[in-house]
């Protein structure tokens, strides 16, 4: 009978493994969100400009060059009033799709769409944003 439960509960740690560990990589890239959005509202650009993944650093290859674009097309991302996380998808093991519903500056509500992918140092970097208008800050 022993022999039978620990089985029981080896098989059901491992049914329940890939799901905790869905959550965790849930959680970090949130995490990556969470510090770059902050660290825009702190104004340590460097910072804000850590978070973003290689293919991004290709394209705006500078602080400056990053900051200006956020400044220029994504204020509501560059100065929240408030923000909160909504839907969540997990396309790859190595990837993650997070919605993020934002109170600009402006009181207006967005929903941005983030892009991220793990890299060889263990950490989300985002990989893009997309920024649109919405009608609620809640799912």
């Amino acid at each position: 009978m022993r022999g039978r439960l620990v089985c029981g509960l080896v098989v059901a740690g491992l049914a329940i493994a890939p799901a905790l560990a869905g959550e965790r990589e849930v959680r970090s890239a949130q995490s990556s969100i969470d510090a770059q959005l902050k660290a825009f509202q702190a104004d340590d650009f460097s910072l804000a400009y850590s978070y973003a993944a290689p293919n991004v650093k290709r394209i705006f290859p500078s602080v400056e060059i990053f900051m200006g674009m956020v400044e220029s097309g994504y204020q509501p991302v560059r100065n929240p009033r408030s923000f909160a996380f909504g839907k969540v998808e997990e396309p790859t093991s190595t990837s993650i799709i997070q919605q993020v519903y934002l109170q600009g500056a402006d009181g207006k509500e967005y929903e941005a769409v983030y892009t991220l992918e793990l890299q060889p140092d263990g950490v989300y970097r985002i990989t893009g944003v997309s920024l649109r208008a919405s009608n609620a800050l809640s799912t």
